[in-house]
């Protein structure tokens, strides 16, 4: 059976700099009937639970360490038993959130991680966050871009530990090379493709904000 992929959208507040913002994301789950793995836990555990229904999470991938995305790994690292992973570049990120306890497994650029037969290759994204990452699909031609790639551009960075060059770097390098029809699954709001976002890539550099 091909893994699917699967939607839950949550809605909570972001939190950095001393300010609050009301805020909606999406929580992606890869696998099949058996077996599923996470992609970031964002405000409320319940409807990701739900989600899972019952079957064995293989681990709970975060893209970043914004707090509004790591904010019910706690209580669903509890629900559904399974090792939560981060790169430890944002760990002062997540040490905002859980300062008494740490994430199970370091991710890094070139890890491979497989659910349901489905291999997802790590992508180290820097930009909106120091650890930002990516996970690719190949086989489902699909990227998990976090906030680092959006409909319209890259994420915010506007905020502490984020560098706008970085992050236009990151997608040039890193994402941009993929096939064009590859489906980017955000960390908020609409999907859009590698190919309709690929050619505004000069005007993202010259803007430089």
């Amino acid at each position: 059976m091909t893994a699917r992929v699967d939607k839950v959208v949550t809605s909570g507040v972001f939190s950095l700099d001393g300010e609050d913002f009301d805020v909606d994301n999406n929580i992606w789950l890869i696998g099949d009937d058996s077996e599923v793995l996470i992609v970031d836990a964002a405000h409320d555990a319940a409807p990701i639970v739900d989600a899972v229904d019952g079957r064995t999470v293989v681990g709970i991938v975060c893209t970043h360490g914004h707090n509004d995305h790591i904010n019910a790994v706690g209580d669903l690292r509890d629900a559904v038993m399974a090792p939560v992973y981060l790169h430890p570049g944002d760990r002062m990120l997540w040490d905002a959130v859980y300062a008494d306890v740490g994430p199970d497994r370091e991710l890094a650029d070139g890890d491979v991680l497989t659910v349901a037969g489905t291999r997802l290759q790590i992508l180290g994204t820097p930009g909106h966050s120091p650890g930002s990452c990516c996970l690719y699909a190949p086989d489902l031609g699909v990227l998990f871009a976090g906030d680092t790639l959006f409909h319209g551009g890259p994420g915010a960075t506007g905020r502490s530990y984020s560098d706008y060059d970085t992050i236009v770097e990151s997608i040039a390098s890193r994402l941009l090379s993929l096939p064009a029809d590859t489906v980017v699954h955000t960390g908020h709001g609409d999907d859009t493709t590698i190919g309709a976002e690929a050619p505004s890539l000069e005007q993202w550099r010259a803007s430089g904000t």
